[in-house]
């Protein structure tokens, strides 16, 4: 959510911003933010006027109750209640004409950053950098989940029939490699200086309202039938909501956490052959990273934290690259994002193992994340990074790492947590 002052003194920006975001059909909502602030701060002066006028004539009712003139006390008694009567209807305005611009404001986008490429959709975003040399073998790759089931590792059918379609049984060397890819993850983030978080699974509506877009939250969170409780999407944002309301000292800053958890999605939608399997799923486990920095150091927090997991996956020799992406694929409160994308021997392209997000303002904005300054008060900037979400990063791992037998070579990274072993076999 932008800052209501900018909007005001800047109207042409936010404009230019929803236009490079192909959201015209959002232009209109700056003319009524715009009358709507102006109808705001009337009504406030209007109060305020009131108001002072009803603390002066207080003060003269008690001189006149003094000096024995009540009959000119008691008709002053009759204006004053008149006033609050008007100031009674001026304040109930003035919450419905707060509530009408806070919902406006936070249907508008973020402005994006000078950087982001300009873009209808995800078919636009560019390709940065690439990490590592991308190989096909010379013998078939199989559909990642006949890898699963040929060493015994999974089970889809049982599953279907406890929760239905989107969950999944990992069993046996691959439900060990599930875990393993996880603690190997935690212990690189803290090894990078990040503090080791498990945070709540559940979190309160306004925490999704202050961590997420509307269309975000419908088509991505369950809400536990009778409670204001939702599961949560990924931990970025109960992690985020640990700040909620929090003003923060500058000799605090940064905040750069790792944390693990479930994460819980509708995932609305049909979906093609490669997201059967558990690419796209209802369920699946991740290690996050958030930081919370001053607003001057969050560019540089960006690049830091996409690099985590290109040097993440490059230790596991799975080639990735990074795709920017543009003002079309961006969602609504972040200014800058780019995808972690790892390589498919099968498909032979890469596909998204990570997100990484810089919020700008948007998410202290609304959760009302303050860092305490020498000249006052001012919000903090945000960021989010996938480090890794298996089991869709088992798809990356299973595909590089098969050999021609059929087993699954475990790169030497890995080998401390799988009990040494070098090769999953049937």
């Amino acid at each position: 959510m932008i800052d209501i002052k900018f909007l005001r003194e800047n109207p042409d920006v936010v404009r230019e911003n929803i236009k490079k975001k192909f959201q015209d059909e959002k232009l209109p909502l700056v003319d009524e933010v715009i009358k709507l602030d102006d109808e705001r701060r009337a009504v406030q002066q209007e109060a305020d006027d009131l108001r002072a006028k009803k603390n002066k004539i207080s003060k003269e009712i008690g001189a006149l109750m003094a000096q024995g003139k009540k009959e000119e006390a008691m008709a002053m008694k009759e204006e004053v209640a008149k006033s609050a009567k008007r100031l009674e209807e001026l304040e109930a305005r003035q919450k419905e004409v707060d509530d009408e611009v806070l919902n406006k404001m936070m249907i508008i986008p973020q402005i994006i950053d000078d950087t982001v490429p300009i873009g209808k959709d995800d078919s636009e975003n560019v390709e940065i950098q690439k990490f590592g040399d991308p190989v096909v073998p010379d013998f078939e790759i199989p559909y990642h989940t006949d890898i699963m089931e040929r060493l015994h590792g999974i089970d889809l059918d049982a599953a279907r029939r406890v929760a239905g379609n989107g969950f999944y049984y990992l069993m046996g060397d691959i439900a060990r490699l599930h875990s393993a890819v996880l603690a190997y993850a935690r212990d690189f983030m803290i090894d990078r200086g990040f503090t080791y978080c498990i945070p709540p699974f559940m979190i309160h509506g306004n925490v999704v309202e202050g961590v997420m877009s509307f269309p975000e939250m419908d088509a991505m969170m369950y809400k536990i039938e009778g409670e204001d409780l939702y599961l949560i999407g990924t931990s970025e944002h109960s992690m985020i909501g640990r700040f909620k309301d929090q003003i923060l000292t500058e000799d605090q800053m940064p905040q750069t956490l790792t944390s693990y958890s479930p994460c819980f999605r509708k995932e609305k939608g049909a979906h093609g052959l490669e997201e059967r399997g558990v690419y796209r799923i209802h369920q699946f486990e991740k290690q996050e990273m958030i930081v919370v920095c001053k607003p001057e150091d969050s560019k540089m927090w960006y690049d830091k934290l996409w690099q985590n997991t290109v040097d993440l996956f490059r230790s596991l020799d799975i080639p990735v690259r990074t795709l920017e992406c543009c003002s079309g694929d961006l969602a609504d409160l972040k200014c800058k994002s780019c995808d972690v994308e790892a390589w498919s021997p099968r498909q032979k392209k890469y596909f998204e193992v990570g997100s990484c997000s810089n919020l700008g303002d948007a998410q202290a904005r609304r959760l009302k994340i303050r860092i305490k300054g020498e000249n006052g008060n001012y919000l903090a900037h945000t960021l989010n990074n996938t480090v890794v979400a298996p089991p869709r990063m088992l798809i990356a791992f299973l595909e590089n790492n098969l050999q021609a037998d059929g087993t699954v070579k475990i790169p030497k990274a890995l080998q401390p947590y799988m009990g040494g072993k070098t090769v999953i076999t049937e």
